[in-house]
């Protein structure tokens, strides 16, 4: 039976994230079912083009950081404020699926309750684990817990990526149906070179966001020992986050700051190249940081476009396990402990000895086969399709 899907969230395809490209597939799938999709978003960045969608995207005008993105208290509220009175007219769909942060939960749930409408949740993370790392109130957190934690608990069910994130909401006194339905790689914009032999330029690339607990800093610190003894090689950060001008900042400090670029968030089909063409990507985790359960899924869209992974960060964690288990099999990359000395050996390691053309493609394609996102949407969509369903024998 056909029914009416509402997905919420700040962003959304063509905006390049990981939310983005999860909640994209989402709706693939839904509408390939033969539902009706709304997605009630905010205006993507000025120049990028927002396509033709199958499903019904409606957007509206948001503050911005300056990065680019929606992210901090005013912004949250200049998409959440509206968000009431867009959900609260919308014609009444049968399930309602949101991204967080928490304040966009609590209008969901507001404004569900009113109308009797079931959601779903979408967990990826805890996010006021994550505010730890950039606020020391007090008070400010215990807001946030309480904002989400209100948020779940009013949920039809909740669906995350792993099972340390369904044992940290079960900590939190979250009662309600959870989910592991994983995550995975868009292996439709995520795909490996064409080329029989791949031109692996001297560049290893940070692509996505660097807020605080990402620690990303530490990168620069392992560049810079790692051009001691390998000169011409170049650090790139694609994309955003509250922590560029530190980094900035540590590359003056180091003397890298010539062999270290920042570009802007692009779209996938740009940022895909420059995957085909580094000597690897990177993502880091700040350890001790009480957020170890957190996995780091940048790590899928780089394999998927057959670039292995340097992952600094706890190597007890979930991205860690993935990255070991991975190599059994093929070169997906190398775990490395969160010191300078660890990452610049393991660059020196890559681009000592890089993955040819055939061992790209080999680690695109076991990617691909096991941790593809359009298999992960359509578990998500089976969960919103039970929490429609339930609601309406319940009416």
């Amino acid at each position: 039976m056909s029914m009416r899907i509402a997905i919420v969230s700040r962003i959304y395809r063509p905006e390049p994230s990981a939310a983005s490209s999860f909640l994209g597939a989402v709706a693939d799938d839904a509408v390939a079912r033969g539902h009706h999709v709304t997605v009630l978003t905010a205006r993507p960045p000025h120049g990028i083009d927002v396509g033709e969608p199958a499903e019904d995207v409606r957007m509206s005008p948001v503050l911005r950081d300056r990065s680019g993105y929606v992210r901090g208290y005013l912004p949250y509220l200049s998409f959440d404020v509206p968000l009431f009175f867009r959900l609260l007219f919308l014609p009444r769909p049968d399930v309602v699926f949101m991204e967080p942060p928490p304040t966009t939960g609590f209008v969901v749930r507001v404004v569900c309750t009113l109308r009797r409408i079931p959601y779903v949740y979408d967990a990826a993370d805890v996010w006021s684990d994550a505010a730890q790392q950039v606020t020391a109130s007090r008070l400010v957190l215990r807001v946030l817990r309480a904002t989400e934690r209100f948020a779940m608990r009013g949920a039809r069910a909740i669906v995350t990526i792993s099972q340390g994130v369904l044992d940290r909401i079960a900590t939190l006194g979250i009662s309600r149906p959870v989910v592991v339905t994983g995550f995975g790689a868009d292996t439709t914009s995520f795909l490996p070179p064409t080329e029989a032999e791949v031109p692996t330029e001297r560049v290893f690339v940070y692509a996505g966001t660097y807020s605080h607990w990402h620690g990303a800093e530490i990168i620069v610190d392992g560049f810079a020992a790692f051009t001691v003894t390998h000169p011409g090689y170049v650090l790139r950060f694609i994309g955003n986050g509250s922590e560029r001008e530190a980094l900035e900042q540590r590359a003056r400090e180091l003397g890298v700051d010539h062999a270290v670029d920042f570009i802007e968030t692009i779209p996938s089909a740009d940022l895909v190249p420059h995957l085909h063409r580094a000597v690897a990507s990177f993502a880091t985790q700040l350890p001790d940081s009480g957020y170890e359960y957190a996995f780091a899924t940048k790590a899928y869209s780089s394999m998927a476009a057959g670039c292995p992974v340097i992952f600094v960060g706890p190597e007890a964690g979930p991205t860690g396990a993935f990255l070991h288990r991975a190599n059994a099999e093929v070169r997906g990359g190398i775990v490395s402990t969160y010191d300078a000395a660890s990452v610049a050996a393991a660059m020196t390691a890559l681009a000592t000895d890089p993955l040819t053309a055939p061992e790209r493609h080999r680690v695109a394609a076991w990617t691909a086969a096991g941790h593809s996102l359009a298999a992960v949407a359509a578990r998500v969509v089976d969960v919103l399709e039970a929490s429609g369903d339930d609601a309406a024998e319940h009416a």
